[in-house]
């Protein structure tokens, strides 16, 4: 059965709303999507229903997407409504997807079901049948957390910098997040773990 997600904007309330207020509404939500994009934690997004334009948008903000076996509708419909992706869809999805996949989703409008949306790349997982996304997005999460915090932000940082930077640049980024991290606790907790043959404890030091 579907749960739900964002099936993006309102559109008769968005009829009724003048040029400042749609102007003030993308802003606020272009905010909104950036402190999201920029939490120092993964992210993931369970989607159990629609993710049409802005609640994809808002998926394409989290580090990671899971789809529910029966979603049937995942996508960016503006170009069919007149206008473009205007909560970074058009970028986001370029620098998950490349040039030609972006612009094939997007010039087409098309909707994806959940299997074609993890073979086009826009989602990272599919739940299995009878089971949510939700579902999938906590063996996930779990899977996750049980890695070191301070690794995991680092990692998350360093990754997120990769498109903006040249090569040795990144590198250079890289090298500077992984010296910050020898000298934590969490690291020697690793070590020590590692050689007493049991899972390391991690807390975040």
């Amino acid at each position: 059965m579907q749960g739900s997600f964002c099936a993006g904007a309102d559109l008769a309330e968005r009829r009724t709303m003048s040029q400042a207020q749609v102007d003030k509404f993308l802003l606020d939500l272009r905010g909104a999507l950036g402190k999201l994009e920029s939490l120092p934690m993964p992210t993931i997004a369970a989607i159990d229903g629609p993710a049409l334009g802005g609640g994809l948008e808002m998926a394409l903000a989290c580090d990671l997407r899971v789809a529910g076996h029966s979603v049937t509708k995942i996508g960016l419909p503006e170009t069919k409504l007149g206008i473009i992706p205007g909560a970074g869809g058009t970028q986001r999805l370029t620098r998950l997807l490349g040039l030609s996949k972006a612009k094939n989703l997007i010039f087409t409008a098309r909707s994806l079901n959940a299997a074609e949306a993890l073979d086009y790349g826009v989602v990272d997982y599919v739940s299995d049948e009878g089971t949510s996304a939700v579902d999938r997005a906590l063996r996930l999460a779990e899977e996750i957390s049980s890695n070191a915090p301070l690794a995991l932000r680092a990692a998350k940082q360093a990754i997120s910098r990769a498109p903006d930077l040249a090569l040795e640049q990144g590198l250079d980024f890289e090298r500077a997040s992984y010296e910050g991290l020898l000298t934590s606790k969490d690291r020697l907790e690793a070590l020590e773990a590692f050689k007493e043959k049991r899972p390391p404890v991690f807390k975040g030091e």
